[in-house]
């Protein structure tokens, strides 16, 4: 599937939001959720399913980087269903909304309780457009670079070096103190390699980088 190559800045959703209105009966409700791969936004689109089983849709549409291409970018994974609706009135719009405010890493589910009116192909577009965009509305959106998690096992003598280095850059880090001290440690992809080189040097090639 030939998925464009995306840079390393991208657009997201700052947090998980929901949106609800209703239109000629029909009640819908939009969910948005910021995801960091293609199986967690499967897994979201799952929950709200799951969730709202009794509904008479629940359309899905994600955006998503998935993996390395090979150079400096990466693909962007595309995707979106119309659950039932009328071809093209419901998955489509939904995943437009997310392409036109150049959202990435999102996942969104439409979800809608029919009200006994048809709202006819372009109601439902219109409907189905709404919900994506007032739940990004609520969710708000942030600028974010892609991440990558690093393991980095050091012996006890070098664990406030590595600590510190870690604090200094306002990195977020988990540190496990046993025999030895273990740091997971979530780095910015364009900061790993400086951040692997300063902590060798610092501990003088003694720490397990992973």
């Amino acid at each position: 599937m030939g998925w464009p190559s995306v840079s390393s800045a991208y657009r997201t959703v700052a947090a998980a939001a929901t949106a609800k209105f209703v239109v000629q009966g029909s009640e819908f409700i939009g969910h948005v959720r910021p995801v960091d791969s293609v199986p967690a936004a499967e897994a979201f689109v799952e929950a709200v399913e799951d969730e709202y089983a009794d509904a008479t849709h629940n359309v899905p549409a994600y955006r998503v980087r998935d993996g390395d291409d090979g150079t400096d970018g990466h693909f962007l994974r595309e995707y979106s269903s119309d659950d039932g609706e009328p071809s093209g009135s419901a998955g489509k719009p939904a995943l437009n909304v997310l392409t036109q405010q150049e959202l990435e890493n999102c996942a969104v589910v439409v979800t809608r309780y029919y009200g006994g009116t048809n709202l006819g192909v372009g109601g439902l577009v219109r409907a189905y457009s709404r919900a994506v965009k007032e739940a990004v509305e609520e969710a708000g959106v942030v600028a974010e670079r892609p991440h990558e998690q690093l393991a980095i096992t050091v012996a006890y003598d070098d664990s406030g070096t590595v600590r510190s280095i870690l604090e200094s850059e306002g990195y977020e880090f988990e540190a496990d103190y046993e025999a030895e001290v273990s740091f997971d440690v979530r780095v910015p992809l364009a900061e790993g390699d400086a951040l692997r080189d300063r902590i060798r040097s610092a501990t003088s090639g003694r720490a397990d980088i992973e």
